[in-house]
């Protein structure tokens, strides 16, 4: 048995499979969910688990290199904006949230959390840790 970091099994076995370059979309609850990718849903409740607890137990496992959002958080969710700015200080893509939606399609894992505020979604893009 692990003793730290991500002990959900099925979403610790979806971050072994990634590989440089493969998408990861951290999303609120009511973020729709495209077929095809791999989806760890770990809402519970409203508000459980929340956006950054997800967010950040993800950034302490994988090597990221680069970060996705909807432009519409900027006036939307000031606390999910904060978050964003303060985990990507080199530079946050934004784009429209019908393009952050068409781009999830293409992502490899999809974790959804209990976030119940607007626009609570990253999409991350695995580096390498070399």
């Amino acid at each position: 048995m692990k003793k730290a970091g991500i002990l959900n099994r099925q979403l610790s076995g979806a971050l072994a499979e990634l590989g440089h370059g493969d998408g990861v979309l951290v999303c609120d609850a009511g973020m729709p969910i495209p077929k095809g990718p791999r989806v760890v849903d770990l809402a519970f409740r409203a508000g459980v688990p929340s956006f950054a607890e997800v967010l950040d137990g993800l950034l302490a496992e994988l090597v990221v290199e680069g970060a996705t959002a909807a432009s519409e958080v900027r006036s939307a969710n000031r606390a999910a904006t904060a978050l964003l700015d303060a985990r990507f200080p080199d530079g946050l893509d934004l784009v429209s949230h019908e393009r952050l939606k068409e781009l999830s399609a293409d992502a490899r894992l999809i974790v959804r959390t209990g976030e119940a505020r607007p626009y609570a979604n990253v999409l991350l893009r695995c580096g390498v840790f070399f």
